[in-house]
């Protein structure tokens, strides 16, 4: 059986349809909208403190820091003919002479095999990637190779012996001193009285 649903006719042009206030039966709890809503006009007040957040720049730029674009060995493998039709990759009698700055690295990682004699210039070279070149007969020359930094141990200065004897002497002066000002200062309090 069909049923004809009835236009409801009750609250139109009625905004919050009896329910009073807008805040009360909302739905939202007695918040009054989301963040930095509302308030209106007076709403502005906090917005310098805004400001320094929002704009303006924090932190510094390292000069130290070395932005590093690594590639894996598995790439170098799969990408090879494509860098030699481009000429990015030179053919040698023996191998290939790969230059990873001209292809826009400065790190080679050691991430699949190798099967070419490469001979491969670079900034940077992790040990993985080094071993496994040098196994398929290639050589890698890395320009710039990190130095592990040694920590010194703290070194605990001798005391002579003679110094101690010394020292042990001045402190029994020192302290011989101290008793002859102890028993004159007694003899004179005895004659006083």
């Amino acid at each position: 059986m069909k049923y004809k649903k009835k236009k409801v006719k009750k609250y139109r042009g009625s905004k919050t349809h009896g329910g009073g206030a807008m805040k009360k039966r909302r739905g939202a709890g007695h918040r009054g909208g989301r963040g930095r809503a509302g308030s209106g006009k007076r709403g502005d007040a906090k917005k310098p403190s805004y400001w320094k957040e929002k704009t303006g720049r924090k932190g510094f730029a390292s000069m130290s820091r070395k932005k590093i674009k690594a590639l894996n060995l598995e790439e170098v493998h799969n990408k090879l003919n494509l860098w030699l039709k481009q000429g990015l990759v030179v053919k040698k009698p023996v191998g290939y002479e790969i230059e990873l700055k001209k292809l826009g690295y400065n790190k080679l990682l050691g991430k699949g095999g190798v099967k070419e004699k490469l001979f491969i210039i670079t900034d940077f070279a992790s040990k993985k990637a080094l071993e496994k070149v040098k196994k398929a007969g290639g050589e890698v020359k890395s320009l710039q190779v990190k130095k592990k930094k040694v920590k010194k141990a703290p070194v605990k200065k001798k005391v002579k012996e003679e110094e101690v004897q010394e020292g042990a002497e001045e402190v029994k002066a020192e302290r011989a001193k101290d008793v002859k000002e102890e028993v004159k200062a007694e003899s004179k309090k005895g004659e006083k009285k």
